[in-house]
């Protein structure tokens, strides 16, 4: 999937910010870590300027949890992704499994199952 190093690397720096998102939005709110914690905890364990961080910050202390759903999204869409895979074989198409996730805008994980279990069951027919 990856071209280069450099692509790989990039992937590897995201999946990095995030997991530090799961650690801040659980200090801020479960440990109760103040504003400057979270900061300098960020600061201590990414390449991000202040700049960059505090804002981050700030919309984790006023949406708790919200670090924590955008990862139970993702790992829901990657079982998915797998479970369409696995049950298509040679009809799954990695864009129009992408387009089913996305042309229905939000919604519910549990709704997302049921529509992505509709689609694997329509490819058999």
């Amino acid at each position: 999937m990856y071209q280069d190093p450099y692509q790989y690397l990039g992937m590897l720096d995201g999946e990095m910010h995030r997991a530090i998102r799961l650690v801040v939005d659980t200090g801020i709110h479960s440990k109760h870590w103040t504003r400057e914690q979270a900061i300098q905890y960020s600061l201590a364990n990414e390449a991000r300027s202040k700049d960059v961080i505090i804002p981050e910050i700030e919309r984790y202390m006023a949406r708790p949890g919200q670090a924590l759903s955008y990862k139970i999204g993702q790992l829901k869409i990657l079982e998915l992704r797998h479970k369409a895979k696995t049950a298509m074989g040679a009809k799954f198409y990695i864009k129009k499994f992408h387009k089913k996730v996305l042309e229905s805008g939000v919604m519910h994980l549990v709704l997302l199952e049921k529509k992505i279990n509709l689609w694997i069951a329509e490819s058999k027919q």
